[in-house]
């Protein structure tokens, strides 16, 4: 089922200040991530997961290693290339909505196919639809959003990254909005993504019982990696690091 390793992390580390006042965020972190591969990455507050994420996605750089992106060094692109890849081949999803005040929930999935894809008015149209079936959302479809609550604001976030069909999908906490059953949709909504477009999602989140709908598990502490673990090959082991971590 996992094949192609499309993203790797070499030797990442990144520090916030500079001399005696410098703090570690990474140290020294390597991981590899495959296509059609599920990945959580979890840990205590402050122990480096947004800022792995952000530099495994080409928004933060380095103080030291590289990441290596469908065989591309990624910091070593120029700006322009490194947007133009994002653009192309990456989704963000991220704590904060970002959605445009005026759009409804439906233009928002709508903008996406328009724009980015230049597919016809009545396939974004379809497609934006099944997208806000999947999320629970068909009925809110018209709705503007400040008329959403919180957690329907992040659906829609979530159905308008996906619906790029992405090669990389990358989240922040995706799910810290939504009560378990919406966020344990949207879980499995971002596993079969991986699975069925072979497209490589790692997320970043505090829940345990996201573990076992995982297909791997990075585990971070004090800026290092402590633990990769596959859930249905050694679930035990991952239990046990994510209670002594903190994370329940």
């Amino acid at each position: 089922m996992f094949t192609e390793t499309t993203l790797q992390g070499v030797r990442l580390s990144h520090f916030f200040g500079t001399g005696e006042l410098a703090t570690a965020a990474l140290r020294e972190v390597s991981l590899e991530l495959q296509a059609g591969r599920f990945s959580l990455l979890m840990g205590p507050s402050g122990s480096g997961k947004s800022t792995l994420l952000a530099i495994l996605s080409g928004l933060m750089h380095p103080s030291a290693g590289r990441v290596q992106a469908l065989g591309q060094d990624l910091w070593q692109l120029s700006e322009q290339a490194r947007r133009d890849f994002r653009l192309r081949h990456c989704a963000f999803i991220f704590q904060g909505y970002n959605l445009f005040p005026a759009l409804t929930a439906l233009q928002q999935l709508e903008m996406v196919l328009r724009w980015g894809e230049g597919v016809t008015r009545r396939v974004a149209r379809r497609r934006s639809e099944e997208m806000l079936n999947l999320l629970g959302l068909a009925r809110k479809g018209n709705l503007l959003p400040a008329q959403l609550s919180g957690g329907e604001k992040q659906r829609v976030a979530i159905g308008r990254a996906l619906i790029k069909r992405p090669t990389f999908c990358f989240a922040d906490e995706p799910t810290s909005a939504l009560d378990w059953e919406h966020g344990r949709r949207v879980v499995e909504l971002l596993r079969n993504i991986a699975h069925s477009q072979q497209s490589t999602v790692l997320v970043v989140a505090h829940d345990a019982r996201l573990v076992a709908l995982s297909d791997q598990v990075f585990y971070l502490e004090d800026g290092r990696l402590k633990e990769s673990v596959c859930p249905t090959v050694d679930r035990t082991e991952a239990d046990r690091h994510l209670v002594q971590g903190g994370v329940r």
